[in-house]
């Protein structure tokens, strides 16, 4: 299993790999340390049509394919993954129900001048008492004359602060099933609570979000039909979790290429750190396990892309990709020993912020299940 880069896929990843380096990297400790959102970054991955990328150039968006944006989003979490947790809010959970969903106003009020970063999209399903248990939403939206009224809470609410919009899910209809709505950030109801404080990613924010009586005119339900909720969020999950396992690459890679680095310039007992074998022998692990992860989520985007199976193989590579990547930022810290646990070198930021991909998408207790009920067919 051998993934091999088209030209596109090279131009792409080399573009974004060089915005990294220049644009991103140098900025990454200050976005950290300010808690601010990147407003200036996340506009300017827009100029470069990253918000686009996976969606036709029929609705503006560029065409390409899923390893195209993991390649990209790969080299964003090398840089920040704060930006990178943003920017795919944006490019995927944000705005992909809009697509699907949205009829005419909607695409053209909100999902087109998201693609071009001028509107913001959040998305609300995780509550208080429902995380991997989507069956225990208890947000429900009631028929009203003209709409719906929504009530609920919802918790760990991705750019909730700086979002234009939501795609919210919520229990409707005589069978009380889940449902897809769209709330746009000025509708009567709706309160952007407290800010979630957080062991890493701080420049991303993340709060909870009250509907309080929201009235949301019958316009915007996206589904189809009361019900059909869960159904679209399965179809969309197997991305989620791919492109998860392609920042848990990117910020992987800046751990092993930290290490590598001060390897070889710290020096003890006259000679680099990296002429130790207790050294080497944590570089070789980590650069193994990163090459099977990369082996694993590319295969993932490409099957996902060629329309063949890949729901298994997601869960996999994004189980892999996540807990290799947390290993590696581990590892990482101890090559760098005192200055692994000191705020003036990276190592400490990438322990903190890799966490944001064991979470994403699903745990990794909840994906071995789903693999292995998959095994089991």
């Amino acid at each position: 299993m051998t993934f091999q880069l088209s030209d596109e896929q090279k131009a792409t990843r080399d573009v974004i790999a060089r915005f990294s380096d220049e644009q991103i990297a140098p900025r990454a400790e200050e976005m950290d340390e300010s808690h601010a959102y990147p407003y200036e970054l996340f506009s300017q991955l827009a100029e470069l049509g990253f918000f686009g990328m996976r969606y036709p150039e029929s609705v503006g968006g560029s065409g390409m394919d899923l390893s195209c944006f993991c390649l990209a989003l790969e080299e964003v979490a090398r840089g920040s993954m704060s930006l990178a947790g943003a920017v795919a809010m944006q490019s995927l959970m944000g705005t992909e129900f809009l697509h699907q969903l949205g009829n005419d106003d909607i695409k053209e009020r909100l999902f087109k001048p998201a693609l071009k970063g001028e509107k913001i999209g959040a998305i609300c399903m995780t509550e208080p008492n429902a995380g991997s248990n989507l069956g225990a939403i208890s947000t429900t939206a009631t028929r009203v004359d003209g709409g719906y009224s929504i009530k609920g809470q919802k918790m760990w609410v991705t750019s909730a602060p700086v979002a234009d919009f939501f795609t919210v899910f919520a229990k409707a209809g005589e069978e009380n099933r889940l449902t897809i709505f769209l709330v746009e950030k000025d509708m009567p109801g709706l309160i952007v609570g407290r800010a979630i404080k957080k062991m890493g990613v701080w420049a991303l924010p993340t709060s909870e979000v009250v509907f309080d009586d929201c009235f949301v005119p019958e316009t915007h339900r996206l589904s189809a039909e009361e019900g059909d909720g869960e159904a679209h969020l399965h179809k969309l999950l197997a991305e989620i979790r791919i492109i998860t396992g392609a920042m848990a690459l990117g910020i992987a890679r800046a751990a092993l290429d930290a290490a590598i680095g001060y390897a070889a310039e710290r020096e003890q007992f006259g000679k680099p750190i990296n002429r130790f074998q207790a050294i080497q022998l944590k570089l070789a692990e980590m650069g193994t396990d990163l090459e099977a992860a990369r082996q694993l989520v590319y295969h993932a985007a490409s099957r996902k892309q060629n329309g063949e199976a890949h729901h298994k193989e997601a869960a996999m590579a994004k189980l892999f990709a996540s807990e290799a990547a947390a290993s590696i930022c581990d590892k990482a810290a101890r090559v760098a020993a005192s200055y692994g646990f000191a705020m003036e070198y990276p190592f400490q930021r990438y322990l903190r912020d890799v966490r944001f991909t064991l979470i994403g998408g699903g745990t990794s207790e909840l994906l071995k299940l789903n693999i292995a009920r998959e095994l089991c067919k």
